[in-house]
């Protein structure tokens, strides 16, 4: 643990109930392997209908190379908020970037998919008319699109399944990039030409790229968490795109790991409760005990489940405490950077209608904040150790990105080290945090399309 704040024997009341958050290494050993084996399955013909782990293939083959030049849009839907961004590239590494935020209404969250993907073409029109781009040509985009998706080519991905609060009706099981072009087609205003829809870890591992040749994992642990990495073809069995190259990058989709019963073992009752409570129960089990969206909430929950046993606050609780999501991840990091006399922690419990809480109080939520947040960096280390065993690359640079990964005082060091201790001693590996990774990836993978359809590049081999 972090807290160099308080002593053990401050924390003895409550250390015994929180073993159960804390993982051994014997422990993430199983979880690697059971992991590695549903990688395995997940890139099989055969094994992958029935495989948690899907790997999805992204087609993405070619990392950029300093040639793209040019305007491209990128479209970033991840959440709540989605971005519409224009970057240009030109000589001697010149790049420059507008970006506007747009909001999902909670409406359009749940509504019809067709409203969604009107009012993200609506957004894209103001955007452009705003940047005075030329709506006569079509503008090349790159769509990041941070949910499930089986693609069958560059251009074309289907939604698998609604993640992060989404739940719009006619959209599982179709082409998004259809969707969008039809909205786009609708409005009558704007011309468009969509080079590649990618997820954020794609974007992510591009952006990485585009600095580092070497990047071969793309992370992401922000509102939800997946990986995406460097795969040789021959190993993707459901690939069906050019095999005169060597490799393509796999979109993971290792949040849903754990779903067919893996992770039961080292499961909490808070886990389960937060599953169950979920919009998508027994589904992305992995990424629940890991991501931005949930830590907060397990904090919650086990605050509460101590108070209750009369471990924490004398057993008295407010309304705020009470109420589900109302203790937000970003408190987990602001009390993990307290340095004095828990100045931070007072102040969120304060917020939480926690008042006066005493020393020894504060010392045990740290305490329950660090147990949470190590375990989740540690299953974030599993996967990664797994991919990077599973690659046997020498020297390998993983792309990250995600308000977790960004915020949280400990969380690069804890997976750092965690990794290390996981992964064949032989093979190096660094982290670098992604300039907006699913923007600036996602206008990359546009560039890169765009520059390979050039006749000039058209015989440039593939660069990974």
């Amino acid at each position: 643990m972090n807290s160099d704040s308080s002593s053990p024997a401050v924390q003895v009341t409550i250390t015994d109930e929180c073993k159960i958050l804390i993982l051994s290494n014997e422990q993430l050993f199983t979880l690697m392997k059971d992991m590695d084996t549903a990688v395995r399955n997940g890139l099989g013909k055969e094994t992958n209908p029935s495989s948690v782990v899907k790997c999805y293939i992204t087609y993405v083959q070619d990392l950029p190379n300093g040639t793209e030049r040019g305007k491209f849009l990128a479209l970033d839907l991840g959440g709540t908020n989605f971005r519409v961004l224009l970057i240009e590239l030109g000589e001697n590494n010149y790049f420059h970037m507008d970006f506007e935020i747009f909001k999902v209404p909670n409406h359009i969250q749940t509504g019809k998919g067709k409203e969604l993907f009107d009012h993200i073409a609506k957004c894209l029109a103001e955007f452009v008319k705003k940047y005075n781009l030329d709506s006569k040509t079509a503008l090349p985009l790159g769509f990041t699109f941070s949910f499930p998706l089986r693609q069958v080519g560059l251009t074309k991905g289907y939604l698998n399944s609604w993640t992060k609060g989404f739940g719009c009706s006619g959209v599982i099981g179709k082409d998004v990039v259809k969707l969008l072009k039809d909205a786009i087609k609708r409005r009558k205003d704007v011309r468009i030409d969509v080079c590649g829809i990618l997820n954020d870890t794609t974007g992510t591992l591009m952006s990485c790229a585009w600095k580092s040749p070497n990047t071969k994992i793309g992370l992401i642990v922000g509102t939800g968490c997946n990986a995406c990495y460097v795969e040789k073809v021959e190993n993707a069995e459901l690939f069906d795109g050019d095999k005169t190259k060597p490799h393509v990058i796999v979109n993971s989709e290792w949040g849903a790991f754990g779903d067919d019963g893996k992770l039961d073992a080292i499961r909490t009752k808070y886990d389960r409760e937060i599953d169950e409570a979920s919009l998508n129960p027994g589904q992305q089990r992995f990424e629940k005990m890991i991501s931005g969206m949930y830590m907060g909430e397990i904090v919650r929950l086990a605050i509460v489940d101590l108070a209750n046993q009369n471990k924490l606050f004398e057993g008295r609780l407010s309304e705020q405490m009470n109420t589900k999501g109302a203790f937000d991840t970003s408190f987990v990091s602001d009390i993990e950077s307290d340095t004095d006399n828990f100045k931070n922690t007072m102040k969120v419990l304060s917020e939480m209608g926690i008042n006066d809480p005493s020393l020894v109080d504060c010392a045990n939520v740290r305490y329950i904040c660090e147990c949470v947040s190590s375990r989740s960096a540690h299953l974030v280390s599993v996967g990664l150790a797994m991919l990077l065993n599973k690659m046997d690359e020498k020297s390998v640079t993983i792309g990250v990105d995600g308000s977790v990964y960004r915020f949280h005082p400990y969380f690069h060091k804890l997976i750092l080290q965690k990794t290390r201790e996981l992964t064949k001693p032989d093979i190096k590996f660094d982290l670098m945090l992604s300039e907006d990774g699913s923007g600036r990836g996602a206008a990359l993978v546009a560039a890169v399309a765009f520059r390979d359809e050039l006749p000039s590049m058209k015989n440039e081999e593939s660069n990974f």
